[in-house]
């Protein structure tokens, strides 16, 4: 039996009980891919990106462990209901123009010293600044560095378009504004290499592709952690009680908390191991959350029809966004339907061993999204539930 066929096992005997659809985490997976990011940071400490896990639940498990410290959120929202859940670091990853959340922050001490907002630009400080109804508390700020590599004169451009803020000089001038404005501390600088930690290199029966991508990891990794040293250097001179510098991925854990300049990582989709993460050739994770869907169908000889499964991912349209059926080993989609809203048609060899109710285990594409489609996750042991806990969407919270 093969490690696939016998987690297959597992999960069945898990959850014989319960009727699909479900989605589960495999906590000994879990727990494996949480140590291997703590490795890998080489001592430095790993702040959790929540939008990859989305369950109140985990992310305590995770900061219990050793070499786990504080939050990178996705909402201004969900950063103050994690605080007042009693979570005490929180960076928030993106800048917000949340109006009515900004006044919560500004009049609340317990939440202002434990939020950091982000910021990019002196308007995101005027937008704060008018949304504080009468709120006297200083508010955290964290400078956001844009990472993208720019090659030939700038017409050459490789990563997210996120932050304006490239040069030293620019987040050392952003720096001196945040210093001389009353009501705001800058406390951290921020900066993600999506296109180095974000981008596998090692795609399947991809080559050269996983060769050129290699090749400009390597230029942007160089790159980056030159222009970001300088950039710590400027900000320093101007705000020296600097509290952290933050940056990385999961792809990228192991060289970018090689920089001396850096002084925690984030990362979160490599708790779960999403099917995105599976390309790479600085580590490899084990698959720890999964959804399964019963099969409902059996349309003829070779294939088996699911109920829903249509769960694409964010980002460009592509066949690397969509769930990727898993377990019984085998299986594919019919390139005429793909996945569907309602129920999905599977082919293959595998299809002829599944009856009527069976399950079929899927794996997302990207991690904590999955949740946004279940209000609970099974906790599987062994082969055994041992908890059922909610997701954000389980207790309410839709938050973007």
């Amino acid at each position: 039996m093969t490690a696939r066929a016998a987690d297959r096992a597992r999960y069945d005997r898990a959850t014989a009980h319960l009727d699909a659809p479900l989605a589960i985490v495999d906590l000994e997976a879990f727990d494996a891919n949480a140590d291997d990011l703590v490795r890998r940071a080489g001592g430095k400490p790993v702040r959790v990106a929540s939008k990859s896990v989305r369950c109140r639940h985990l992310l305590e498990r995770v900061l219990a462990k050793d070499g786990f410290a504080g939050i990178m959120s996705f909402t201004l929202a969900e950063s103050l209901w994690l605080a007042r859940s009693g979570f005490d670091d929180i960076l928030l990853a993106y800048p917000s123009a949340d109006r009515a959340r900004f006044a919560e922050l500004a009049a609340d001490p317990k939440l202002a010293a434990a939020v950091t907002v982000m910021i990019d630009d002196p308007a995101q400080l005027d937008l704060i600044d008018a949304a504080r109804d009468g709120g006297s508390e200083v508010v955290r700020v964290c400078l956001e560095l844009d990472t993208s590599l720019k090659m030939f004169g700038g017409r050459v451009r490789v990563g997210a378009r996120r932050s304006p803020l490239y040069s030293p000089a620019q987040l050392a001038d952003l720096a001196r504004t945040v210093a001389r404005r009353p009501g705001f501390k800058l406390v951290g600088i921020m900066a993600y290499e999506g296109h180095i930690a974000g981008v596998g290199d090692a795609v399947a029966g991809r080559p050269l592709r996983s060769r050129a991508v290699r090749l400009m990891q390597a230029t942007a990794r160089r790159e980056l952690a030159e222009r970001r040293a300088a950039v710590v250097r400027a900000v320093r001179a101007v705000t020296p009680d600097l509290e952290f510098v933050n940056g990385g991925g999961t792809g990228s854990v192991q060289t970018t908390a090689a920089e001396d300049a850096v002084t925690e990582i984030a990362a979160g989709s490599g708790l779960y191991v999403p099917r995105l993460f599976d390309n790479y050739t600085s580590f490899t994770g084990r698959p720890a959350a999964l959804f399964a869907m019963p099969v409902v169908r059996r349309p003829g000889v070779g294939v088996v029809t699911v109920l829903g499964g249509g769960y694409p991912a964010s980002g460009a349209p592509g066949p690397d966004r969509l769930p990727v059926p898993y377990l019984p080993e085998g299986l594919s989609y019919d390139p005429q339907e793909g996945p569907g809203e309602v129920q999905t048609p599977l082919l293959g060899s595998a299809a002829d061993d599944l009856l009527i109710g069976d399950k079929v285990w899927f794996r997302h594409a990207k991690a904590g999204e999955l949740c946004e489609r279940f209000a609970e996750l099974r906790l599987i042991e062994g082969d055994r539930v041992t908890a059922t806990v909610p997701t954000y969407r389980g207790e309410g919270h839709t938050f973007l």
